[in-house]
């Protein structure tokens, strides 16, 4: 459990952000097409998980351009944006806002993501949503980032992510 704050007010989160070099917790998410998804899905690829409450609010669309502006097109990365969002407002975003080198992925019907991944907010206006965090796996699925971010109207440290990321 931590204490994040929501415009300067504490609230809480369940579970324990995974930690540099520990194996990253398996998940099951829902894609764009509805259909369940693993973290198995993308093993050989390094992997960018930016994890937010909702795409439909500025610092989550701003950090999914961001990402998505900054990270180099590569064969062996994927930029996974995961949101409580339903997959229909995730590609209504990307769309409209011409994003197609990232994959949405909703927590929607998988309540275990946002605990394994300690970002589960468990009191306050936002709680059932995710709070804002940033982890960066290896091909193999090894943590080598992870960053809660304490505010969650703050952006992520999109610079550390990126070098870890091997950008």
């Amino acid at each position: 459990m931590a204490t994040i704050t929501l415009k300067g007010k504490k609230i809480q989160t369940e579970g324990e952000l995974p930690r540099v070099g520990s194996r990253a917790p398996d998940f099951t998410l829902t894609d764009g097409d509805l259909k369940d998804v693993t973290l198995a899905s993308w093993l050989g690829k390094r992997k960018l998980l930016s994890i937010f409450p909702s795409i439909d609010t500025p610092v989550c669309a701003l950090s999914t351009r961001k990402f998505s502006e900054r990270a180099e097109a590569s064969d062996d990365v994927v930029l996974l944006m995961i949101s409580g969002d339903l997959p229909f407002a995730q590609s209504r975003f990307c769309g409209n806002e011409g994003l197609d080198n990232v994959v949405t992925l909703s927590t929607m019907r998988h309540d275990g993501f946002p605990r394994d991944y300690g970002v589960a907010i468990v009191d306050g206006p936002l709680r059932g949503l995710t709070a804002r965090a940033v982890v960066v796996l290896d091909e193999n699925n090894t943590v080598v980032h992870s960053e809660l971010v304490d505010e969650i109207s703050d952006e992520p440290d999109y610079e550390t992510a990126l070098k870890a990321l091997g950008d």
